[in-house]
């Protein structure tokens, strides 16, 4: 191959430069100077022809294969090479440009066996300095000292040394005083029998380890979110499009392991080589994105995470509408410096950047994308859908805006229990499939409308569609897990849950799906672990903090759950967490109160139905008048029943529907209800506890006991029991109950 050279390759040297074949460095006076491993490939092919014009294409078969690699890529590395070397395109003294035919290396290097020499050697003969140059580049690098480095007290390398990086990146060579007397009689000592066989075994570990691939190390990339410099504060959505676009890109490259990173900002020189060490890469792409009127301007870089240097830069100054064949310069900019060579089909990589040719589409495409994503503390299902309509009504042929819009309707659909959103759902996938059935996005969109309805073998079919394009994996192995820990198979769920951390190794949304398992599995305590990662990882999303909230809430840490609610309210306003406020008062007997919260949830979202049914149990328990408590429970019945037709494994919700159904009255439909719920065997904690309940409004204190006692050993604390006053009457707790607060 070419410029991988061995522990006897060649150097060569002019002026202050040093290049050294088989150590893979350039040394610029003294100091080790950054290049791409194509770049030195094609410095070391026009050292080797000196003075002899090189043909463009001779460099490119040689060093590329002329493997879907353009004249442009050649350009650029001699844009480097250049830099490198201090050299000047328009009055060149190293690298001179033939247009249109080739490049001629003009520099005067020498070879160091170019010039004999009568060093004297271990036995007291004379030799030519081209074995010394042999001997010496055998010892390994971690073994040198450079001429004016201290000698550590006890002879060796000091203990933050690190053998692995040495030859690759910083190696020590040994100065010309090599050939000195005092340096000669070191090396004859070494030559005896037994610095000789410790010099061989060196070797031989060096040459081992020098021979490991380094390719698939070289082969991983973070892309980190792209910084927004447009004056328009609101502009954001469009670097944080160009970067999920980006990422989803590099993902469909053979060979290439990119993973996302949700850190905000930049990455400095400082911190790349934890960043790229925590995330598992070995280098790291960032950008700032600058858009004013109809220009856009992108600074792009990518930095080796081992050394913290910057492989290379570019500025990108483009018309909006050309922000397609941007992003597909820059994607190919990154493939060609990991890989050398594009994909097999460099064409499918530009059609992922492509979705769309009209750039006002693409636009209302980004922003529903950003108001969709999970990763956004504020994302709005009901935005992105407006946004991808209005993507849709540019360009009616946008499969992954139609694609988008049944995904934001599932979203909606399991958030709200909104069985309307899954209609819509059902229009849009349809649609989406009838564009492009071939698009992934939309066997994923698939996968989640089927696994909303528990229709188990038709979503893993669609998901593993999905799983055909890299950058869809993580969320058809969130679906998968999804689908597993409906079924109980929760060893599977651990295992598809995993796979999507190591892809998303920093994705919040992967931490509260995996917590949210946790819990219906009756893991209490480590789902809310899993919660609290979440919300490290992201504190400004109060979809965390209420459901931590909840956690709390359901352990009997009633503080804690507050302060979770109060986070995630000032956060945004929202009806869960108001909807957990409002059940922290009625736990405490402060009902009124619980019924203004639970009516405040309803003004912000009236589709879930469990807000009617709490509103119900508050009026209930006040003892006001029973007729509207009744309205309020025959409203949440007929909400939960549509609800229940889409999603029949919530065993939880028909636990519900048996409450509501006891206290309208219908005790056949009561009992049949909690059975259905005790026959899906998840979420047995809660399941109980509403069976509780249910059965002592249906008078059937026996069965109520044994539904507390089934509560309890599921982990449910006695506190909440006791806090329902259908289950402290029957407890014959009544003097107990705590009079309503006029206080709180």
């Amino acid at each position: 191959m070419p410029g991988q050279g061995g522990p006897t390759s060649e150097i060569y040297r002019f002026d202050d430069i040093v290049v050294d074949a088989g150590a893979h460095t350039v040394l610029r006076a003294g100091q080790p100077q950054t290049i791409e491993p194509k770049a030195f490939s094609v410095l070391l092919v026009l050292l080797r022809h000196k003075g002899e014009l090189v043909a463009r294409d001779d460099l490119l078969d040689e060093v590329w294969g002329h493997r879907h690699v353009t004249p442009g890529v050649l350009t650029r590395v001699i844009a480097q090479l250049r830099h490198v070397l201090g050299d000047d395109s328009q009055h060149p003294r190293y690298i001179q440009t033939q247009h249109a035919l080739g490049y001629r290396f003009i520099g005067l290097p020498r070879r160091d066996s170019d010039y004999p020499d009568t060093s004297v050697n271990a036995l007291g003969e004379s030799e030519p300095a081209e074995t010394i140059v042999a001997v010496r580049q055998s010892v390994p690098a971690s073994l040198k000292l450079a001429a004016n480095e201290p000698h550590p007290p006890n002879g060796g390398l000091g203990p933050e040394h690190d053998r692995r990086h040495d030859d690759r990146h910083h190696p020590q060579l040994v100065s010309e005083q090599v050939e000195s007397r005092g340096v000669r009689r070191i090396m004859a000592n070494l030559l005896g029998w037994g610095g000789l066989l410790a010099l061989l075994t060196a070797l031989a570990i060096w040459m081992a380890q020098r021979a490991q691939p380094a390719r698939a190390a070289e082969a991983s990339i973070a892309v980190l979110p792209f910084t927004s410099l447009s004056e328009n504060k609101s502009d954001g959505y469009f670097a944080d499009g160009l970067t999920v676009e980006m990422h989803d890109a590099l993902a469909g490259v053979p060979g290439l392991k990119v993973i996302a990173a949700p850190q905000s900002g930049g990455v400095k020189q400082g911190d790349a080589k934890a960043l790229g060490a925590q995330l598992g890469v070995a280098t790291l792409l960032d950008a700032s994105v600058r858009r004013e009127g109809a220009r856009v301007r992108i600074n792009a870089r990518l930095t080796d995470a081992r050394t913290g240097f910057t492989l290379w830069t570019q500025s990108y100054d483009r018309e909006t509408s050309d922000v397609f064949g941007l992003q597909s310069e820059i994607a190919n900019e990154v493939v060609q410096s990991l890989l050398g060579v594009l994909p097999s089909d460099g064409q499918a990589l530009a059609r992922r950047l492509a979705p769309t040719r009209n750039i006002a589409a693409y636009d209302a495409y980004l922003k529903g994308r950003q108001q969709l994503q999970e990763r956004v503390g504020d994302a709005n299902p009901d935005s992105a859908i407006n946004y991808f309509r209005g993507a849709l009504a540019i360009d009616p042929g946008f499969a992954r805006a139609q694609a988008g819009i049944c995904r934001a309707e599932i979203t909606r659909f399991e958030a709200a229990r909104d069985a309307t959103a899954f209609d819509r759902a059902q229009t849009a996938c349809k649609r989406a499939s009838g564009m492009d059935p071939s698009l992934r996005e939309v066997s994923l969109a698939l996968g989640e409308l089927h696994r909303t309805r528990g229709e188990y073998d038709q979503a893993i079919e669609h998901y593993t569609h999905a799983l055909e394009d890299p950058s869809l994996r993580a969320d058809a192995y969130l679906g998968l897990a999804q689908l597993a820990s409906a079924q109980g198979r929760n060893p599977l769920a651990t295992d598809y849950f995993e796979r999507a951390r190591k892809l998303r190794p920093r994705d919040p949304l992967v931490f509260r799906e995996r917590g949210y398992h946790l819990y219906t599995s009756g893991d209490v305590a480590g789902a809310i672990e899993s919660y609290r990662t979440a919300a490290a990882l992201q504190p400004g999303d109060y979809r965390t903090w209420y459901a931590l909230g909840g956690l709390y809430q359901v352990k009997g840490d009633n503080v804690q759950a507050s302060a979770a609610f109060e986070r995630s309210l000032q956060i945004k306003p929202n009806y869960p967490a108001l909807s957990n406020l409002g059940t922290l008062k009625f736990d405490s007997g402060a009902y009124a109160e619980a019924a203004d919260l639970y009516r405040h949830a309803v003004e912000l979202d009236p589709s879930d139905f469990r807000l009617w049914g709490n509103i119900g149990d508050a009026l209930s328990a006040a003892s006001v008048d029973p007729v509207e408590a009744q309205e309020y429970y025959r409203e949440a019945a007929l909400r939960a029943e549509r609800y229940l037709k889409i999603r029949p494994d919530d065993a939880q919700g028909f636990a519900q529907l048996a409450w509501y159904s006891a206290n309208l009255g219908d005790k056949t439909k009561a009992r049949d209800m909690q059975g259905k719920a005790e026959a899906l065997a998840t979420e047995r904690g809660e399941v109980a506890l509403w069976g509780a309940q249910t059965m002592a409004v249906l008078d059937d204190a026996e069965a109520a006991r044994e539904q507390m006692a089934k509560a309890r050993a599921e982990g449910i604390p006695q506190q909440r029991i006791e806090s329902i006053p259908v289950l402290r009457r029957l407890l014959g707790e009544v003097a107990s109950v705590p009079k309503p607060s006029t206080k709180q």
